[in-house]
């Protein structure tokens, strides 16, 4: 079988890491292996801060919620026992939301509840 000499690949591999490793400080935007590294664990905080968005997006919800409840004279746990009780399906992200952009309509809703 004849010799296959794998320079051109191994060159188009090593091109392939360091354009996506550019920008990387130090040696990891130069050293192959370096770039490799830095690549996968790149990849993995990528994917495991994208789970933990949602986490802290629901609780600057639940914080603005609380917060809006609060003036209205009813604490955020009480409120959402209310609100499940009653069975109304409201999410935490619309109310939230609706505190800060429609504090009227939210007051209302809060009305509803309290009674």
């Amino acid at each position: 079988m004849a010799r296959v000499k794998r320079s051109k690949i191994a060159m188009k591999h090593r091109r392939n890491v360091l354009k996506q490793a550019k920008g990387y400080r130090f040696g990891r935007s130069k050293k192959e292996i370096e770039a490799k590294v830095a690549l996968r664990k790149a990849g993995a905080y990528a994917f495991a801060h994208r789970k933990d968005k949602k986490t802290d997006m629901r609780r600057l919800f639940t914080t603005r919620l609380n917060a809006a409840l609060r003036a209205n004279g009813i604490i955020y746990s009480v409120f959402i026992d209310k609100l499940a009780k009653k069975g109304m399906t409201i999410n935490r992200k619309i109310l939230s939301e609706m505190a800060s952009e429609n504090p009227d309509t939210f007051n209302r809703i809060v009305e509803q509840v309290k009674a």
